[in-house]
């Protein structure tokens, strides 16, 4: 699995656990209004309460009210009213000045600014208080990523690997998962082409939960790329990946079943990987690059349509399996 440039963001650490609107209805013990559907009370009545009692905070200064009342805006997807609230206090809250890094970076809220969105990051980075410690390995991916991308600094794959060298280390208990598998996919490119240290990053990203690399981990081992292959320890990879929603590796499956004339087993995992309409959400919720969701529903939908063609695993359907083939080439 090579590195393309449709890398993601780091997340705020700890951002992408209870929502603020969670964390104040929790704290205030605020229940459904009877008169209300629960929908409509989660969308409307909860937003409206939340953000009043979040005012009330601001204006009592309690402590870390400004950085969740711009937290709360930024989940929403209000980035306007974020980046406002986040430039009010990004000298004060290093959780603000990160988050600014991104709303910048991204362009949320705003004219996109990426040489502001880099130059916040490494502030973050540079910081030495306590709080930063958990916040600079992630800035250190998202610098690196800049590195790689050549957005808001000069492209140099040097400094990439160089940032996310410093931000997967295993050492830092607060280490980037994502740093981590960016340098498994970064080892796996023409220009940077080292497949034992691809192995090694992606083996260390697995251990701590990345679904992509785990996928990846799958293919190197069926393949003996980086390491001797292992079939048993392949499959299992790729099971279980397939089994928390790594597209690719559903993708990959049913390439193996086919190849290996498990048909029955190979139309079925094809179909359920084919059946996937939605690749910017899945990519989203496994945290996958879309490139390579994309990839694995292509993988399904070819072998799906082969299994069709030629009635293996199930009844043949010509007019399907064209429909299905034809839905490949839109991908």
């Amino acid at each position: 699995m090579e590195l393309t440039k449709d890398l993601t963001v780091e997340h705020l650490p700890g951002s992408r656990g209870s929502s603020v609107i969670e964390t104040v209805s929790n704290e205030e013990n605020l229940k459904p209004n009877e008169s209300q559907s629960l929908l409509e009370n989660e969308e409307q009545h909860f937003q409206e309460e939340v953000e009043e009692i979040l005012r009330k905070r601001v204006l009592d200064g309690k402590e870390g009210a400004e950085f969740q009342l711009g937290q709360f805006f930024f989940e929403k997807g209000e980035y306007e009213l974020a980046r406002c609230e986040m430039e009010k206090i990004q000298n004060k809250d290093l959780r603000a000045k990160y988050q600014l890094g991104v709303l910048y970076y991204e362009g949320l809220g705003g004219k996109e600014n990426p040489k502001k969105g880099f130059e916040l990051m490494m502030d973050v980075a540079s910081c030495k208080t306590q709080q930063a410690q958990t916040f600079i390995p992630a800035a250190q991916y998202n610098i690196g990523r800049a590195y790689f991308q050549g957005y808001g600094v000069r492209q140099s794959d040097f400094d990439a690997e160089r940032w996310w060298l410093k931000s997967g280390s295993d050492d830092n208990e607060f280490c980037s998962v994502k740093a981590q598998t960016a340098l498994g996919m970064y080892y796996s490119r023409p220009e940077t082409f080292n497949l034992k240290k691809a192995f090694y990053w992606h083996s260390i990203s697995s251990d701590n939960g990345s679904l992509e690399s785990q996928g990846a981990l799958g293919v190197m081992h069926l393949y003996g790329m980086g390491c001797s292959r292992d079939k048993k320890e392949a499959l299992q990879c790729l099971r279980s990946a397939a089994d928390r929603g790594n597209a690719y590796a559903m993708g990959q499956l049913a390439s193996y079943y086919y190849n290996s004339k498990l048909y029955t087993k190979a139309a079925e995992m094809a179909e359920r990987v084919a059946l996937i309409d939605n690749l910017d959400e899945v990519a989203e919720t496994t945290q996958c690059l879309r490139e390579f969701v994309s990839k694995g529903v292509s993988l399904g939908c070819f072998y799906l349509a082969r299994c069709l063609q030629l009635g293996a695993g199930v009844t043949a359907d010509m007019e399907k399996a064209k429909k299905i083939l034809f839905t490949c080439f839109q991908i």
